[in-house]
């Protein structure tokens, strides 16, 4: 019986680009739902999936400062109240998130078991998988650092690969020294790699005392400890959140835990894990994982079908009819259409790179942000006007705030909606509107329990997210 909780360390970095239109940099895969049947996000999964576990500890949560907002809400929704979200300025891979979190977790001069988990991952059987977890605790005693191996069943070019000294074993469950890791393969080495039961997919999971592991990192990788442990000093707090300090945390190198510690430690074991993992790394692994009809296809959405095989076709607004089609996915947005070949979607993250290079914004951003108050749509525009469609939480507001370059007028759609325009309030009820003129000093609030819900115009020069002048604000974003 295990008598320390273990602390979950859930890594929420990455953009997300393999999941395109789907996922992009404004809203990585992590912060979605797993599919139009399922409520939660592949982050609300992660955490649920053990809370119902008396052994586990609430999370430290490591994520992009961009997202901060979407982190809190996505737990606030699952009633989890993090033990901290630790904020990085800039992504820096895995070592130095982890680094940073084990440093977080014993500021209490405790030294916990740490559960490092990617919140981006599906675990079928959450059961056989603390089973596995507890077995491979009792090795902690020895001072080991464990990570998990996945048994392959096909030549998968998505995934790393670990080679233990010998096979894995799910029956009985023992840690197996670790050979080397093996970074994404060519589909001819993954089909020889496959062939040898030594060799397993590398999960990404890692479970260690956080001493055990900082002790590690001070000798293998003294820069990065001392660069951590200096970004963790500053104390800056930001209501629920601690940011990393920018200028420190961004000198880190750019390195995965596998290259930077479990490469060259002698700590290392690797469990065998047979629990339904899947780290949905591609369209084609997520139509894998997903319910199939009769024709083998997976359909989310408005979609009507004829003579249509072995596809997965999801359809976030409009229509899409497929006719005489076979191994396609098809995923469907408000301003991308994504077409492709089952088996050449891991080629996706280079076509988003290629968007990026050209400036074309779909790459990276959504038509929908997501703000602490909120949300906005962009839902039209030109080159000096902009539609956009705002819902504010109940008892939520934004900023007091000015623009330079632009009016606005707002049209309440439900709900009511508290404006403050240079000093002077008034509340506007359903198909009521109000004009903001240049350079007005205004604020939106929600005075209601329910959501409100307006259309802003947009008319000026510039139409930029930066023309914005913050004078007030409840979740700190003043300009300084």
């Amino acid at each position: 019986m295990i008598k320390s909780k273990i602390l979950p360390v859930i890594l929420c970095g990455g953009s997300g680009t393999r999941l395109w239109p789907l996922s992009r940099a404004s809203f990585p895969k992590q912060y979605l739902q797993i599919s139009s049947k399922e409520s939660k996000s592949f982050l609300q999964e992660t955490i649920t999936r053990l809370s119902s576990y008396e052994i586990i500890d609430n999370p430290i949560v490591v994520c992009n400062e961009e997202h901060r907002f979407i982190v809190a809400e996505q737990l606030r929704k699952i009633n989890v109240e993090a033990k901290s979200i630790l904020l990085e300025p800039i992504g820096r891979n895995t070592a130095p998130a982890i680094t940073v979190a084990c440093l977080k977790a014993i500021e209490n001069h405790k030294n916990p078991y740490i559960l490092v988990l990617p919140s981006d991952h599906i675990i079928q059987d959450s059961k056989i998988f603390l089973e596995v977890v507890e077995k491979a605790i009792t090795y902690l005693k020895e001072e080991k650092i464990i990570t998990f191996g996945i048994s392959p069943d096909k030549p998968e070019t998505g995934y790393g690969y670990i080679e233990s000294e010998n096979p894995l074993n799910p029956d009985t469950l023992n840690g197996e020294k670790i050979l080397r890791f093996i970074e994404k393969p060519s589909k001819e080495k993954a089909q020889k790699l496959i062939s040898d039961n030594r060799f397993s997919w590398n999960s990404g999971i890692f479970l260690f005392k956080a001493n055990t592991f900082l002790n590690e990192v001070e000798i293998k990788c003294q820069k990065i400890y001392s660069l951590c442990k200096n970004a963790l000093k500053g104390k800056n707090f930001d209501l629920d959140f601690q940011r990393l300090d920018k200028k420190i945390f961004s000198k880190c190198e750019n390195i995965s835990i596998d290259n930077a510690i479990m490469e060259k430690t002698n700590l290392g074991l690797v469990f065998p894990l047979k629990a339904g993992w899947s780290d949905i790394g591609n369209w084609e692994s997520m139509w894998d994982v997903s319910k199939k009809d009769q024709n083998n296809n997976t359909l989310l959405g408005k979609v009507f079908l004829e003579n249509v095989k072995n596809s997965y076709i999801r359809s976030e607004n409009r229509l899409i009819v497929g006719i005489g089609l076979e191994d396609l996915i098809i995923v469907e947005t408000v301003d991308a259409l994504l077409i492709a070949k089952k088996d050449q979607t891991q080629y996706i993250k280079n076509i988003v790179k290629a968007l990026e290079l050209k400036g074309d914004s779909e790459s990276v951003k959504h038509k929908t942000i997501y703000r602490p108050w909120g949300h906005y749509t962009s839902i039209a525009g030109g080159a000096n006007w902009q539609v956009k469609k705002i819902i504010v939480k109940p008892f939520e507001s934004l900023s007091l705030q000015k623009h330079n370059h632009r009016n606005e007028n707002w049209i309440v759609l439900s709900g009511s909606a508290l404006v403050e325009i240079n000093g002077k309030k008034n509340i506007l009820e359903k198909n009521q509107s109000t004009f903001i003129p240049i350079a007005a000093k205004h604020r939106l609030s929600n005075p209601k329990e329910e959501n409100l819900v307006l259309i802003e115009i947009q008319s000026g020069d510039y139409l930029g997210e930066d023309d914005i002048i913050r004078f007030d604000d409840k979740y700190g974003r003043v300009n300084s």
